[in-house]
């Protein structure tokens, strides 16, 4: 999941530049990590949206949280995608 979500960060931002292996699955998607900012983080939730069918809501308290890192996006897709089965 992980790499999936890498390999969607680099295609739907047009990071062309960056390779899968290139990020750490810890490293903050934001300011001193990534360096993704909020037009990437909507560009990003709609295509996670189209792609795993989760909505992440921008008004949700724990946002910022879901969007620390790939691993910590990965965690919040696979939980959203166990409620629906």
């Amino acid at each position: 999941m992980e790499n999936e979500l890498k390999q969607l960060i680099i295609s739907s931002l047009d990071l062309e530049d960056l390779n899968v292996e290139d990020i750490d699955s810890q490293e903050a998607l934001f300011n001193e990590g990534l360096g993704l900012d909020s037009i990437d983080a909507l560009e990003l939730g709609l295509a996670i949206r189209k792609k795993y069918d989760v909505r992440i809501d921008a008004e949700k308290d724990d946002v910022v949280k879901i969007f620390a890192s790939v691993s910590s996006l990965a965690v919040f897709i696979e939980s959203e995608q166990a409620k629906k089965s």
